[in-house]
């Protein structure tokens, strides 16, 4: 069985999250990054495709001359990934759709929730993989947390707290990674809310198992002169009136990357760490704390098959990426069982985006979140 080819677009010099996305893809040895499109700089997409060490003749300049190309030769890239600023989504899956090319995107989605709504229906009209990488939802305990609680471990929900403290914003926004998540026209409407925000919520509905109906949303801006927000604090109300809070913020001095998901039912509870990502606390309702690590027995069918090394050899990051495009690259070959978030989970995340904003702009208490 071949590897799947992938070509990229974005991940060029000074990117954080290319380089993230071809080690992801590769270390399976499944994926192979063979093209791409690193930079709207010419010149610069042959320097990052050297860095990649592909043919120098599939660094291409546009995203038009990639599709072209590479639909065109026998051995032609079978997906594309979207490793771009979130204004660079729709446009570049919109050009892969259209010749019949699969798409594994950056979340979130696009950069509107008008822009997301036209990338469902050409979704739809291209019937082909499209996926979003939702790192978070690859750790094997965070499928381990799914798991317990579709199959009743906490008893009947009571509270969802999730929380995504950074401080990399705090005070300026200096260099290629910061410049365009606080600016509008390459980010979007929201900041800290679709940067991390949309992880947060895909984290609570993904292991939670329900959809948030209601919000009430406060989002701001904190650093003088910045544009779009920078803290938020999110109401929620999920399915059956079970409560919710969603924090996310990039200007808490001191915290790095400290998602943190804590679900509270009649039965028990549990929290989940993305900074100790490899232990699964489960509190129950006798008292007693239990402790789960990845690698451990009687894990989920999930959990065990997330999970590469024994226990007590860590993973983490790069190996929850990798746990996405392994299953994406299941999903291209017609396997079932893949746990990739699709367009619907695009449009969710979109849509809460744009509710937030709005409702915080206006002030207007709690409001539906339709989608």
């Amino acid at each position: 069985m071949r590897r799947l080819r992938m070509g990229m677009i974005g991940g060029g010099p000074g990117a954080f999250i290319g380089p993230i996305h071809r080690i992801a893809a590769e270390l399976d040895r499944e994926i192979e990054l063979v093209a791409g499109v690193f930079s709207s700089d010419a010149g610069r997409s042959h320097m990052a495709g050297a860095a990649y060490r592909i043919d120098p003749a599939r660094a291409y300049a546009t995203v038009a001359d990639m599709i072209a190309a590479e639909t065109a030769r026998p051995d032609g890239i079978d997906f594309v990934t979207i490793a771009s600023p979130n204004h660079h989504h729709l446009p570049a899956a919109r050009a892969a759709l259209a010749a019949g090319i699969a798409v594994l995107s950056d979340k979130p989605a696009t950069a509107t929730l008008a822009e997301a709504h036209e990338l469902a229906a050409l979704v739809a009209a291209a019937d082909v993989p499209y996926g979003l990488t939702y790192t978070y939802s690859g750790y094997p305990m965070v499928r381990e947390a799914r798991a317990r609680v579709a199959a009743g471990a906490l008893g009947t929900l009571r509270r969802i707290v999730v929380e995504y403290p950074q401080g990399w914003l705090a005070t300026g926004a200096q260099g290629k990674q910061a410049e365009w998540r606080v600016d509008p026209a390459r980010a979007g409407d929201g900041g800290c809310i679709a940067d991390i925000g949309v992880h947060a919520l895909h984290l609570a509905e993904f292991v939670s198992g329900l959809r948030v109906d209601r919000l009430l949303a406060d989002l701001a801006a904190v650093v003088p002169g910045r544009l779009l927000d920078d803290d938020c604090q999110v109401l929620l109300r999920f399915t059956g009136g079970v409560r919710g809070t969603l924090i996310a913020s990039q200007i808490m001095l001191g915290e790095r990357n400290a998602l943190r998901l804590r679900i509270y039912g009649t039965d028990g509870a549990l929290d989940w760490r993305q900074e100790s990502p490899n232990a699964l606390t489960l509190h129950h309702a006798d008292g007693r704390t239990e402790i789960l690590r990845a690698g451990d027995g009687g894990l989920s069918a999930d959990a065990v098959a997330a999970s590469r090394t024994p226990g007590g050899h860590p993973e983490g990051y790069l190996e929850a990426f990798a746990n996405l495009y392994r299953d994406f690259a299941r999903q291209l070959r017609g396997e079932p069982g893949s746990l990739v978030p699709g367009i619907a989970d695009g449009l969710r995340g979109m849509a809460f985006i744009d509710t937030a904003v709005r409702a915080s702009r206006a002030d207007a208490g709690w409001v539906a979140l339709e989608i």
